[in-house]
């Protein structure tokens, strides 16, 4: 754990596992901190963007990394910062990333976070050691294999579907050979396609790309579509602060 930059913010690191005993250790993570911090008498929270806030919001950063059946890291390259499988499994991730966001970001709340020159992207795109990129890569260096981050996702996502629907892009990359394109150098004014704007955004890419459903079948994805469809048009239906504050003494 360490400060970061928003008033009572802290990163938090937990240490590389398989897929599965990685989502557990984020459950288990997030249970005990918010009991412990209420047996304190405080309130821990996972929520993206709290009111007040205004100086830095909260995300999730996925590293990536894959071995082949012998052990060894498949992403590494001898004279690249990927080898091609790393390349294709990155190439799934940034042909996906629009109808992933809804597991990486599923909040009403989270798409706030996804502002220019904010540490968090606002776009679809991949950099070399670049954390204003969605995609951040992070070549082989001092033992450790070459990995990538994904810097998209909210702290309250599932850990389950959030990482599941990783592998389902990734591995829709490996199956057609997708090609990542370039490096951004400049990741906020690039001219690549942006990041949904919001949840409602999000389920309309999910409902326009059918590898999901493929991988977990229409059911799921009809199942959880409406789920989040309905929490979508209950914010629509409140009337926020904002709105008040904009309209009531003008109008």
């Amino acid at each position: 754990m360490e400060l970061e930059f928003g008033p009572s913010q802290f990163e938090i690191t937990l240490s590389a596992r398989d897929a599965a005993r990685a989502a557990d250790d984020v459950v288990l993570a997030r249970a005990a901190i918010r009991q412990l911090c209420r047996r304190a008498g405080l309130q821990a929270t996972f929520m993206c963007r709290p009111a007040g806030s205004t100086s830095a919001s909260t995300g999730w950063h996925l590293h990536q990394s894959l071995r082949d059946g012998t052990g060894r890291a498949a992403m590494d390259a001898a004279d690249d910062v990927l080898s091609p499988t790393g390349r294709h499994w990155l190439g799934g991730l940034l042909a996906h990333a629009a109808a992933g966001a809804v597991f990486s970001t599923p909040t009403v709340n989270g798409y706030k976070r996804y502002l220019p020159h904010s540490l968090a992207p606002d776009r679809v795109g991949w950099g070399v050691d670049n954390r204003a990129a969605m995609i951040r890569v992070c070549p082989a260096r001092d033992g450790g294999g070459a990995r990538v981050e994904n810097r998209a996702g909210e702290p309250a996502a599932n850990p389950y579907l959030y990482i599941a629907a990783q592998v389902v892009a990734g591995r829709d990359g490996l199956a057609g050979a997708t090609d990542p394109g370039e490096p951004l150098d400049a990741p906020y004014s690039a001219p690549v396609a942006l990041l949904p704007r919001s949840l409602c955004e999000a389920l309309d890419a999910l409902a326009a790309d059918p590898v999901f459903e493929r991988a977990w079948s229409s059911e799921v994805v009809a199942w959880f579509s409406a789920i989040k469809r309905s929490e979508f048009d209950r914010y629509l239906a409140h009337v926020s602060d904002w709105e008040q504050r904009e309209y009531f003494g003008l109008l």
